[in-house]
């Protein structure tokens, strides 16, 4: 299971405000049509799956402000691909919040 992180940046619009095309995005995310888990976070969305299925949708995701009027899209995508032993965003966020606890 991967877990990758994105963040699109529609550039060349009429408005500075992106939240027309992070709910577009977020829509698509929901009809994603695998099994997937995401995240919306204020500067970018987390989504965990297959990493073949997750690149489909990256791919879907950054082309989704072009089909909205976008002149130019940046879009930025960190990947965690790890293979040596499950790992969801629930637990990456449980472990750090055991070692808090725990040191306290």
């Amino acid at each position: 299971m991967a877990i990758i992180e994105v963040t699109v940046i529609p550039v060349g619009t009429q408005t500075t405000s992106l939240s027309g095309y992070v709910a577009n995005m977020q829509s698509l995310l929901e009809q994603a049509g695998v099994p997937i888990q995401y995240q919306m976070t204020p500067m970018s969305t987390i989504i965990e799956g297959e990493l073949s299925d997750l690149l489909d949708i990256v791919r879907k995701l950054h082309e989704s402000p072009f089909d909205q009027g976008a002149d130019r899209v940046c879009t930025t995508i960190k990947i965690d691909d790890r293979r040596d032993r499950p790992s969801s965003m629930e637990q990456k966020m449980k472990s750090v919040a055991d070692r808090l606890q725990s040191a306290r």
